[in-house]
């Protein structure tokens, strides 16, 4: 039982880090992002798909609650001061997003929040992880590091990487769901935060497994398991030749695959341990009647959420795309039903004409546009300019 539960926190955290990875990437290229109209657009291509990808951190924060309550507590004192501040950048892109589509004059104003506040959320998260990967000061009775026995240059480092990570994905979700000036956009944030996210996994590479030796030894007994992490170098690859030849899905493809593969790297380095070094699965788990209870909770509502997400994004896969071409097709057939409507008039119109020139006791003539009509006498009576639009 607590493997299974140690199963849906695993799966519950990866798809939160590629789903709303890309949610939280877009924000941060909102920023970079210099024209209105683009910045809307990348804003059509993710709403309709935040609410259902932020869920997934509830779920992992209430596994971890429920199942594992000695890790929720000792992560809980430990990131006070990290989760407050995500869930403060989280709001605030929620309140910019509202205010966004309410007042044109202050879209700059939200646009700008919108960013700081995706930015915030993912270098605490990224920050978080670093913290725990580098160790925290626990003893017999819990954590005693204090508010900020956290921060460190190793933890820094890896929030920004996560910044540099989402980046990443955000940016192949713009790629794929776009056309245009704003596609070749994406493709330039693509490249340059792969470059961002290769250095940050030199550095960790070598700041992990050649610094500590727990670590390094795990990877070197069981020699077999290093083709997870080679994995990682295929992946980029992949991306690069997608970005190259311009396979849009693909591409996003490649950049989820290269978070699967890091936190499959990570979970490896440090099984069995839930903290590092600190506390294992056994350790942490709840008393078995409690997981059993919780089973039947979960057994409810993972399968809901999980059809949910997997609906919403295959509805609203390639929107962007979709738009612009309802739009282009949308002109084509109004250019389409003009030229019709003209067509039509045109024999009206010499109809009508035809049957001014055939009066009783009246003679026409055309002079540059001008009807004359005269009389049988061959005197003109008037002239008249002739309108299309009149005779239609």
């Amino acid at each position: 039982m607590i493997m299974v539960w140690i199963a849906v926190l695993a799966l519950s955290i990866v798809t939160y880090v590629l789903l709303d990875g890309v949610d939280l990437g877009i924000g941060i290229l909102m920023g970079l992002t210099p024209k209105e109209g683009w910045r809307q657009r990348m804003f059509n291509a993710v709403g309709p798909l935040w609410d259902g990808n932020e869920a997934w951190l509830i779920v992992a924060g209430a596994v971890l609650w429920g199942a594992f309550p000695i890790v929720f507590s000792t992560l809980i004192s430990a990131f006070q001061l990290p989760i407050s501040l995500m869930l403060i950048g989280l709001i605030v892109r929620r309140v910019a997003w509202g205010c966004r589509f309410k007042s044109e004059a202050a879209r700059s104003i939200c646009d700008a929040s919108y960013c700081c506040g995706s930015l915030v959320a993912a270098f605490m998260q990224g920050a978080m992880v670093g913290g725990l990967v580098e160790g925290l000061p626990l003893s017999s009775s819990g954590y005693v590091g204090g508010t900020f026995g956290w921060i460190s240059p190793f933890a820094a480092v890896c929030g920004i990487g996560l910044c540099f990570g989402y980046s990443l994905l955000g940016a192949a979700w713009i790629f794929y769901n776009s056309e245009g000036g704003l596609r070749d956009q994406a493709r330039q944030f693509v490249e340059y935060s792969a470059g961002g996210l290769l250095a940050f996994f030199t550095f960790l590479f070598l700041y992990t497994f050649v610094g500590d030796y727990r670590v390094m030894s795990r990877w070197l007994d069981h020699t077999y398991l290093l083709a997870i992490p080679a994995t990682g170098p295929v992946a980029s690859f992949l991306l690069s030749a997608t970005m190259h030849y311009r396979r849009d899905d693909l591409a996003l493809y490649a950049g989820m695959m290269i978070f699967a593969v890091g936190f499959a790297t990570l979970a490896i380095s440090f099984w069995p341990y839930m903290i590092p070094f600190s506390i294992t699965i056994d350790q942490g788990a709840a008393a078995p009647a409690r997981l059993a209870a919780m089973s039947w909770l979960g057994a409810f509502a993972l399968p809901l959420l999980a059809l949910y997400t997997i609906t919403s994004h295959s509805v609203f896969r390639g929107v962007g795309r979709r738009r612009r071409a309802r739009s282009s097709s949308e002109k084509s057939q109004d250019t389409e039903r003009g030229c019709s409507l003209f067509a039509v008039c045109i024999p009206l119109f010499q109809i009508s004409a035809g049957g001014a020139r055939h009066r009783t006791g009246e003679q026409t003539k055309v002079y540059d546009g001008e009807v004359a009509h005269t009389g049988t006498n061959g005197a003109p009576d008037g002239v008249r300019r002739v309108s299309a639009t009149s005779d239609c």
